[in-house]
């Protein structure tokens, strides 16, 4: 071995022994996570967001914390920015704006809510929804929001203009509507095809992909960014797949644990914007953003996945 291959071995060796000595925070913090322009503009987002629903929601209602505060921490950290809330998530507004401007991180979030003060099935009175946006504003101690959307569609009619006026005015950035509901899809088609939406918020996952139909590909058609909820079905797929080992071939899209798996099946769809999975928990926050780093699947590979988790039997 000669004294400049010899330099070369060591030097390369070196180097694979500080990666293997890495944590895994340490390995993902030199991964740049995907980014997705939003289609009405061309601004770039991070594909791996923060929801506050669920977990996130259960601990804000609480005297303790910490954890939203390391959660929140982790997502900028690691190169995510999309953090998705609304006045119906309990304390999460109010308690993520606290802990965002406590920290440094109000200017670093891209902040999502939303806007809902219609009774079940009936009509929204304007000065109320109106009240509930000021709140908004004052709870994330922004006079700029990056995105509000009409909540599970309701009463668009009234509610949706509100949010057309505040964008004229400069007030949001962007503007659309939500659903998590199959029943809600043919309006939810008929408001993309008339309305001037930035945005639709929908669940999508590798075991609910009714969204693949028509709701996806007319995003991609009339140019509205996606964001999607509930990519692990709340709990249902971790239970569906139980204690399994991650297949080996995951390995060829860089899944390293099986959120990563679900996260990469729904961030590998040209019409995602965003997927905002809701945790409490640093760790998972962690590994949620290696969903959205390396390599994703393929069209062949998606199909496999597929294949895989239906083979699997249903959750309890």
């Amino acid at each position: 071995m000669t004294g400049q291959t010899r330099r070369n071995w060591l030097l390369k060796s070196a180097g694979a022994a500080a990666a293997l000595a890495l944590t895994p925070a340490e390995a993902l913090a030199q991964q740049k996570i995907i980014t997705r322009a939003i289609p009405s503009t061309g601004e770039k987002v991070p594909v791996i967001g923060l929801g506050s629903s669920a977990t996130f929601s259960q601990v804000a209602r609480t005297d303790d914390v910490a954890a939203l505060k390391e959660v929140m921490s982790t997502l900028v950290q690691h190169g995510g920015k999309v953090f998705d809330t609304a006045p119906s998530y309990g304390a999460s507004e109010e308690v993520a704006g606290d802990i965002a401007a406590e920290a440094g991180l109000t200017e670093k979030i891209f902040w999502a809510t939303k806007l809902n003060v219609a009774r079940r099935g009936g009509s929204a009175d304007p000065a109320e929804a109106r009240a509930q946006i000021e709140t908004s504003f004052q709870r994330l101690k922004k006079s700029k929001i990056d995105l509000i959307q009409v909540h599970n569609l309701a009463d668009l009619p009234t509610q949706l203009p509100i949010l057309k006026d505040l964008k004229a005015k400069g007030k949001v950035r962007y503007i659309g509507v939500t659903t998590t509901s199959e029943q809600q899809y043919p309006l939810l088609l008929e408001t993309m095809r008339k309305e001037p939406l930035d945005f639709i918020g929908v669940d999508y996952a590798i075991d609910n992909r009714e969204v693949e139909a028509e709701v996806l590909p007319l995003a991609v058609e009339r140019k509205i960014g996606v964001l999607v909820y509930v990519p692990f079905g709340r709990t249902r797929l971790f239970r569906r797949v139980g204690d399994r080992k991650l297949p080996d071939w995951a390995a060829e899209f860089d899944a390293k644990t099986w959120a990563q798996f679900f996260l990469k099946f729904v961030v590998a769809h040209p019409a995602v914007t965003a997927v905002t999975p809701a945790t409490s928990k640093a760790k998972n926050m962690l590994d949620n953003i290696g969903g959205g780093v390396g390599r994703l699947p393929s069209p062949d590979t998606l199909k496999r996945m597929v294949e895989y988790v239906e083979a699997l039997p249903t959750a309890g």
